[in-house]
């Protein structure tokens, strides 16, 4: 597992194994060439093109070993884009495009179940989603799932893991499950499985709805208008926009919903290249529909906040003087479209520049918020280790992380050594947890101790706290 923090381990991780997919973006896909006059590309002559003819043609003539031409077309499509050296223009291989395009997508095809890994095995990281084939056919949380197909699963990667039990609908799939000391074979159906970016809760003794935004994608816009709604009925009188690790998505979907917000005509985002500014997106009833929020709202931000949710901060923090909370946001200031390119593969290229209604490019600067506020700092440590067993007379960065932990659930524990104190955390988290009482962490006392932090973590939430004093005000 990457060094990444618990943070957002916990946060990212129903996205990564349901969706296998994400990133950085805000973009708009095109199947036609959509340049303006000015725009249009230059005609490369057959002659600037000539070396790269004779290169393929030298090495697959040449080169000592069988050489695979399409292996050899897709890394020069490769070499053109990385050669800009822009991080956010690349050539997309059917496989990625596919994987870009399911990461927004409003649903997806296979089982409906979230996974994890543990000890090099997926497992089954929470309830399978309401009614999915996965909740019908009996998966539980934790299952192991030792093959797919037949094929074994240890030390696979989760993104290979979910790729194989994905598949089109009505298509089965075979998984060889171990539950607790029994181990046994499930055909399950692939069906259609909705995607939800929007989450919703309300506070009902202040009657603040909570409004989490996982990803800017197809349906979002529609989602949030549903859930404000709904949040409504049940008697909301403000709301808090939580767009933390949201990672961005589609520009339309961030441009109907901060219309929501605004007064119509004002700026939601302005766009510019090389020429400057080129065009803006202003609030309107044709792109809300009419659809306003006029109750009191807060947003809040984290560096894991990126692009379209930027927009959307942004917009919302300029134009309608609502306050955002939390911490910088991630920086990506640009505009991707994406093309496709005829042979299920695409092209995802930087267009523009995208600027904040005060015309603030926020490229690795980010967004600043107007009150400062974050988890605590065992927030952003890493998650323990699952592939060995941390016990008695250990001295280790695990074995710190671990009593940071402990000590963070109320244990007094300190330093990197796994001394007497340690042990009786971790006795009695396992006796909580109901455990075997060890003294040890395997891969399930980690879990537990983990679930704990994480709940722990809803209770010292310093940005939500902020937003709900601002609302209380």
């Amino acid at each position: 597992m990457k060094n990444v923090s618990f943070h957002r381990y916990v946060i990212s991780l129903i996205c990564v194994a349901i969706l296998s997919g994400g990133g950085v973006y805000i973009w708009q896909k095109s199947t036609a060439a959509t340049q303006s006059p000015q725009n249009q590309p230059t005609v490369t002559t057959s002659n600037e093109l000539e070396k790269v003819q004779t290169l393929f043609d030298q090495i697959r003539a040449n080169y000592y070993q069988e050489v695979d031409e399409d292996v050899l077309v897709e890394g020069a499509l490769k070499g053109m884009t990385d050669a800009l050296g822009d991080p956010y223009t690349t050539y997309l291989s059917e496989s990625a495009a596919n994987e870009l395009d399911q990461s927004l997508s409003s649903s997806f095809e296979g089982i409906g179940a979230t996974l994890t890994l543990v000890n090099d095995y997926p497992e089954v990281a929470q309830a399978p989603i309401k009614n999915s084939p996965a909740e019908k056919n009996g998966l539980r949380l934790n299952d192991r799932i030792l093959k797919v197909d037949g094929k074994e699963t240890k030390g696979l990667s989760l993104t290979e893991v979910v790729n194989n039990i994905r598949g089109k609908k009505g298509t089965t799939v075979k998984l060889t499950i171990q539950r607790e000391k029994e181990t046994f074979d499930v055909s399950i159906t692939r069906d259609t499985i909705p995607v939800d970016t929007v989450h919703t809760d309300l506070d009902s003794e202040k009657k603040i709805g909570k409004i989490e935004i996982t990803t800017f994608g197809e349906s979002t816009a529609s989602e949030l208008k549903e859930g404000i709604e709904s949040l409504r009925k049940k008697g909301a009188k403000s709301f808090i926009l939580d767009v933390r690790q949201n990672p961005g998505g589609l520009l339309d979907q961030v441009q109907i919903m901060a219309s929501m917000f605004l007064e119509d005509g004002k700026t939601i985002v302005k766009f510019t290249d090389d020429r400057g500014v080129i065009s803006e997106t202003k609030a309107s009833a044709a792109l809300d529909e009419g659809f306003k929020v006029t109750e009191p709202v807060v947003v809040l931000v984290d560096g894991g906040s990126a692009s379209a949710a930027e927009i959307f901060a942004a917009a919302l923090q300029e134009s309608a003087d609502i306050p955002v909370v939390g911490t910088e946001t991630f920086g990506k200031g640009t505009v991707q479209n994406v093309k496709e390119l005829g042979d299920n593969s695409e092209l995802k290229m930087t267009v523009m520049k995208w600027l904040t209604p005060n015309e603030e490019w926020v490229n690795e600067q980010g967004v600043m918020p107007d009150h400062q506020a974050d988890f605590p700092e065992y927030a952003y440590l890493a998650p323990l280790p699952r592939d060995k067993e941390l016990k008695e007379g250990q001295s280790s960065e695990a074995v710190d992380r671990l009593n940071q932990f402990l000590s963070a659930l109320g244990y007094r524990t300190t330093g990197d050594t796994f001394d007497q104190t340690t042990v009786s955390a971790v006795q009695a988290v396992q006796q909580k947890a109901e455990l075997e009482v060890t003294g040890k962490v395997n891969a399930e006392t980690a879990q537990a101790i983990e679930k704990a932090v994480t709940d722990q973590l809803k209770q010292e939430d310093h940005a939500y706290l902020k937003a709900v004093e601002l609302l209380s005000k």
